[in-house]
């Protein structure tokens, strides 16, 4: 089910800077959320398991039920929106899973999914969006004028958008300590932090991305993409650090940064209040 995977020098060097004990396992099959069954075959290849679970009283009524198993002591690996690389702290030392739809990425691309997961790791942010709305979930439930499935959607992004936002930082760092016009090679161990290959990744997925992001609120208004889609995709890239339209533009914010899931809420309020109007 599991085999470690090989990392190339980059990736290597970031898990040694972030998250120095993650162990990395390609999986032999694809999944959004694993069988228990196979969640727990994690158990063969590392020291300890230790379900994540939440209090029920955080959801509303009509959650999605693999929500309710993620907050229940159900060990629960990958959720939806996860994309091609999941990690999860529910194990020690913390895991990292590579996705068998990675296969025909570009190897860069891969490389930089991989050294996100490191990145985010190293961070200690909560590992899934309950863990960072907690009970205000139910008041963004409240908020977001659409059915589960949506609401969901919409809190992953957002969640996605406030880890973004930090991360985005390390990755532009990865540039720092080398010069365009000069032999990377000659970087000093003070340039330790220095990842060029995975620097021009993160900004060749960035690129891809301007376009589709650049006409995202005509493609709202028109009805060609529904609201919970053009969230996922404006929060995707703020990591990215592309220029967003409104009303996502206010959530590529420190005061998004730092002020999280209240500040996720009331734009929620603002924005629903807004389509409604």
């Amino acid at each position: 089910m599991f085999e470690a995977r090989d990392l190339s020098s980059p990736v290597a060097a970031v898990r040694d800077e972030h998250a120095a004990d993650a162990q990395v396992y390609d999986c032999d099959r694809d999944f959004e959320t694993l069988p228990p069954a196979q969640a727990e075959e994690l158990g063969l290849v590392v020291d300890a398991l230790e379900p994540a679970s939440y209090p029920a009283d955080w959801l509303p009524a009509d959650a999605p039920q693999l929500l309710a198993r993620y907050a229940s002591s159900d060990l629960t690996i990958g959720m939806p929106g996860d994309g091609s690389v999941a990690w999860t702290r529910q194990t020690e030392p913390p895991v990292v899973i590579v996705k068998p739809r990675v296969e025909g990425s570009p190897e860069a691309f891969v490389d930089f999914l991989l050294a996100e997961a490191f990145v985010e790791v190293g961070l200690d942010v909560p590992e899934h969006f309950l863990g960072f709305f907690e009970d205000r979930y139910l008041e963004l439930d409240e908020t977001v004028a659409l059915d589960s499935n949506g609401t969901y959607q919409v809190a992953a992004a957002l969640y996605d958008g406030w880890v973004g936002l930090q991360t985005r930082e390390v990755f532009a760092d990865w540039h720092a300590g080398t010069d365009a016009d000069t032999d990377t090679d000659t970087a000093t161990d003070a340039d330790a932090g220095a990842h060029p290959e995975l620097a021009d990744a993160w900004q060749d997925a960035g690129n891809r991305l301007e376009d589709r992001v650049s006409g995202l609120s005509r493609a709202v208004a028109r009805g060609e993409t529904d609201f919970a889609d053009a969230t996922e995709l404006a929060c995707a890239s703020i990591k990215h650090a592309i220029e967003l339209p409104a009303p996502f533009a206010a959530l590529d914010t420190e005061a998004y940064r730092d002020h999280g899931p209240e500040y996720a809420i009331r734009w929620a309020e603002k924005t629903f209040d807004a389509l409604a109007e």
